[in-house]
């Protein structure tokens, strides 16, 4: 009789383990490999636009993280650009769903914390941001280009170097 129980609680425990295996990753995985590709946003979803702010800021904004604070050269970029940009991607959505699991309210909660160290999907929006506001474009017109997915095209490869950092 007790090697049945045993033998239950093992396939249980097993049962329990292959489905947490089945769950998808968490998005603010440590992967600094941005070699993954997305689906589109909006293809096939009715999920909401995550959060974001859509007027400029009005007070002080959170300061960035130092760049210095990472050993990733990739990481190191992504938050010497947002400090550049911040008021930008204060007006920017996430969609690592951040918004929810960790209550941030635009990209900029990202730089301003440790999460957009260990997710790609922050890291490649927040370069997006950066290289679409130096072609010129609104803050409006970069939201959509990230609702759309266009982050996903990021040539993550013109990150690989480090940039000065930025001063504010």
């Amino acid at each position: 009789m007790r090697s049945i129980q045993k033998a239950t609680v093992l396939v249980i425990l097993f049962g329990v383990a292959f489905a947490l295996l089945m769950l998808p990753l968490q998005s603010a995985s440590r992967d600094h490999g941005f070699s993954a590709t997305y689906a589109s946003p909006q293809s096939g979803s009715d999920e909401p636009v995550p959060a974001f702010h859509a007027q400029p800021p009005t007070g002080p904004l959170p300061a960035t993280l130092s760049p210095e604070s990472f050993s990733d050269p990739v990481v190191q970029n992504a938050y010497t650009v947002a400090a550049h940009v911040k008021k930008v991607l204060y007006q920017e959505p996430c969609y690592c769903r951040c918004d929810r699991s960790q209550g941030h309210t635009s990209l900029l909660d990202c730089f301003a914390s440790k999460h957009g160290s260990g997710c790609q999907i922050c890291v490649r929006e927040d370069l997006y941001t950066y290289e679409q506001t130096h072609k010129g474009k609104t803050p409006a017109q970069i939201r959509d280009g990230i609702i759309q997915g266009e982050w996903q095209s990021v040539d993550i490869t013109k990150y690989q170097t480090p940039l000065p950092v930025a001063h504010k």
